[in-house]
């Protein structure tokens, strides 16, 4: 009962609170449907302000667009203006031309090129063709004065050079022999050829002269510089070619070098030859070390940048000075070979050489190739004709048939001639060993040693023929020995007897001894027979002397005299002609001389003690015993000393 009371009184608060509520919101109600009809007219009349501003609102923005416009327009007249300005300058600049200001020269043409580009972009400008074609005209002019301005500083500062000029740049030991400039010894033909001395040329570091002054260089490289941007490369070519080979050739001819066709080189005395060869030699070394290398660093520097114009540019300039000296090399290579010019060979191989690697790097780049290739084939077909002469030498000893007579039984000249050949083989082992190798298979000591023991066997088949020449077997003897002792000698001072050996050495001196004791036994045997007993003695002995001539002891008086008679002819027979044969060696001379008396004077001392008696008892004596042991033994102090037939006896 009590709840029920309570919740009604609740109730009708709220009804309460809910009229009041209504009445509000239709108060609300009223204000805003006020507002919106307030609002409504104020859009209405914005609309209406909005249409009338329209038209200033556009004028306006388009007076600002224009101005933006004039702005932009003004700054592009400027730009415009200031590329006139700068081209009118240029143009003065290039009328002057470059030979009173070259670096501002240079600047108004990179100028004209920058005129030229920025008008060639601006295609809407009504006058940008013209402008165009005036610039590249002026640039046309500009660089035709460029070409001349290059032309005239690179003759003015291109002189050839002299001799002396290219000595001072050499060590002592390349310079010329003699105050002529051209003249210089050939190496293969001094005594103190040596590999060492070559070695020493080869390492020696050389330094080019300086061909132009290095304050020129980097006007010049401008220059250049320019002219190839220009697209006048071939013109550069040619002006730099034209200028630079002549100045070369100019500096080799006045070296001495001469332009010499093959049928030249063919028709010339071998002593004239051969001192051409041994200045070309001095020519190559002279070109490569410093004339070409320094023309390479001309073109290196003053092609900085481009290098296969630089390559091409001093391939163009060198050709002409390297085919002159190449060419000369090729005639000697295709040259009729023989026997003296495998000295030359092998002193024109060994420059090619020690050249090589300089070649290879002053002549980089494909511009060179066919210089490269030229020089690699000389270096290559000197190996060839030098190992072909080699062997033609071999086979030219063994079949030498030269009539030249040596009547005294001395050394030949053919033996002289090869031994000396061998011993400047050895100047050259390692030069022989390189062309070994390039040629033959195997160890290269051991083919020189082959190839000299098999010229020795030549010469000494050859020797054998010519000892038969002789109708005297002891002067057939005599001739043997003097030869093969000669080469022994000459192998063992030298250093041919490393390579053949101590065998080599001992058989041919027992050969030389077999020679000697040969001799003895065909020259004295006859004369000894005349001293002996044999044929004066009878069986029956006894040692007295009849008078009548004839003797109890079986010997007869007029055999003894006719036996120092015959001993006399004979001897004074071997006297006359063997004191004009020769052994030019002393040691073997007295060797063979002390070999004959010790035979000779014991067996007469003997006979004339023995059976002098006979005649000393007689008369006339000295008609018999015409000479003591000590007459004999001066005499045979004359023997093998080569006297001619009308020189005095002593």
């Amino acid at each position: 009962m009590v709840v029920v009371g309570v919740t009604g009184m609740e109730s009708l608060s709220l009804s309460e609170k809910a009229a009041k509520m209504r009445e509000s919101l239709q108060k609300s109600q009223t204000i805003t449907d006020n507002v919106v009809t307030i609002l409504g007219s104020f859009d209405h009349r914005l609309s209406a302000l909005e249409t009338a501003m329209r038209p200033t609102q556009i004028r306006t923005h388009a007076i600002r667009k224009a101005h933006e416009n004039i702005d932009r327009t003004l700054k592009a007249a400027e730009v415009v203006l200031a590329q006139f300005d700068l081209s009118r300058q240029a143009e003065a600049k290039i009328l002057r031309g470059p030979h009173e200001d070259l670096e501002s020269y240079l600047e108004a043409i990179d100028q004209l090129r920058s005129n030229i580009s920025f008008f060639s972009s601006k295609k809407g400008f009504k006058n940008s063709e013209g402008v165009i074609n005036h610039a590249n005209n002026l640039l046309v002019k500009a660089i035709a004065k460029l070409e001349d301005e290059f032309r005239q500083l690179l003759a003015s500062y291109s002189k050839p050079l002299e001799p002396e000029r290219l000595f001072e740049c050499l060590p002592n030991s390349m310079r010329p022999s003699s105050g002529s400039p051209g003249h210089h010894e050939s190496s293969h033909k001094s005594p103190n050829h040596s590999e060492h001395q070559n070695s020493e040329l080869e390492t020696a570091v050389l330094t080019p002269p300086t061909l132009i002054p290095p304050r020129i260089m980097p006007l010049l490289h401008d220059l250049a510089q320019q002219m190839v941007q220009a697209g006048h490369q071939q013109q550069l070519l040619r002006i730099y070619r034209d200028t630079r080979s002549s100045v070369l050739e100019e500096s080799l001819r006045k070296l001495g070098v001469e332009k010499l066709s093959k049928d030249d080189v063919q028709k010339m005395q071998w002593e004239v030859l051969e001192a051409k060869i041994g200045n070309w030699i001095h020519f190559m070394r002279i070109a490569v070390k410093l004339l070409f290398a320094g023309e390479r660093k001309v073109c290196d520097q003053m092609f900085e940048g481009f290098d296969s114009l630089s390559d091409q540019c001093f391939a163009d300039v060198t050709a002409s000075s390297v085919t002159v000296l190449l060419s000369f090399g090729e005639a000697i290579a295709k040259s009729k070979r023989s026997p003296e010019k495998l000295f030359v060979l092998l002193d024109m191989y060994e420059i090619m050489r020690e050249l090589h690697s300089e070649i290879e790097t002053v002549f980089k780049g494909k511009a060179c190739t066919e210089i490269r290739e030229s020089a690699l084939g000389l270096t290559k077909g000197l190996a060839q004709t030098a190992q072909e002469t080699f062997g033609d030498f071999e086979e030219a000893v063994e079949k030498d048939a030269t009539k030249t007579a040596v009547l005294d039984g001395t050394v030949h000249p053919l033996t002289s001639y090869v031994i000396n050949y061998v011993k400047f083989l050895f100047d050259y082992q390692s030069t022989l060993k390189q062309l070994f190798q390039e040629f033959e298979n195997g160890e290269s000591n051991s083919q020189l040693a082959s190839v000299t023991m098999r010229i020795m066997q030549a010469l000494q088949t050859n020797l054998d023929g010519k000892s038969k020449q002789y109708k005297d077997p002891a002067l057939t003897h005599l001739f043997l020995m003097n030869n093969i002792h000669y080469m022994v000698r000459s192998v063992r001072r030298s250093e041919a007897k490393d390579l053949l050996g101590d065998d080599w050495v001992q058989r041919h001196r027992r050969t030389v001894q077999q020679h000697a004791n040969q001799y003895k036994r065909n020259a004295w045997a006859k004369i000894l027979q005349f001293l002996s007993i044999q044929g004066l003695t009878s069986s029956g002995g006894g040692s007295s002397v009849a008078g009548d001539g004839g003797n109890s002891s079986g010997v007869s008086r007029a055999l003894v005299k006719d036996r120092f008679k015959m001993f006399n002819v004979q001897f004074e027979e071997l006297h006359q002609k063997q004191s004009q044969w020769t052994v030019p060696d002393t040691e073997l001379r007295e060797s063979l001389r002390l070999a004959v008396a010790e035979v000779l004077l014991p067996a007469y001392r003997s006979f004339v003690k023995r059976f002098g008696p006979l005649v000393e008892n007689g008369k006339n004596p000295q008609k018999y015993i015409r000479y003591s042991a000590e007459d004999l033994e001066r005499m045979l102090g004359e023997f093998f000393e080569g006297k001619t037939l009308n020189e005095p006896k002593r």
